[in-house]
């Protein structure tokens, strides 16, 4: 299986407070929110695949951070981006909150330096081509 590193696009239709692990709760506005992981494990892109169950309510069992905001809440994927190979989770996060996109602290990030792998945009449109730009780069 092909892995690499992606973002998905998620729409936040309204508020919610999410309550995530030991991260505890976290306020988030409507918009569109954009999380950045990697999946380089034996299943590769799969990984997105689970994230697209999770927000469907095909699956129960919490894993990541971002398996709060999408089952927990009536956010959905919209938009996914990869990149083949690349193991450049960290900088695709950092070039999002260079945009102007605001973080959510800690989220998706226990295990790196990061301040955030959650992006949020009042306009997912900037928000896609932020992380278009930051996947290509």
């Amino acid at each position: 299986m092909v892995g690499g590193t992606y973002t998905i696009v998620v729409n936040l239709p309204e508020p919610e407070t999410l309550t995530v692990g030991s991260l505890g709760g976290h306020e988030l506005p409507a918009g569109a929110c954009a999380y950045t992981g990697s999946a380089f494990g034996p299943g590769g892109f799969s990984r997105v695949d689970r994230h697209v169950e999770m927000a469907a309510g095909e699956r129960d069992a919490r894993h990541w951070h971002v398996d709060y905001l999408l089952g927990d809440t009536p956010a959905r994927i919209e938009t996914v981006a990869r990149s083949p190979g690349a193991e450049i989770e960290c900088a695709v996060a950092r070039a999002l909150a260079e945009t102007g996109a605001v973080v959510v602290e800690g989220f998706g990030a226990s295990d790196c330096d990061c301040p955030t792998h959650l992006h949020h945009h009042d306009d997912r449109d900037a928000l896609v081509a932020a992380v278009r730009s930051a996947h290509d780069r």
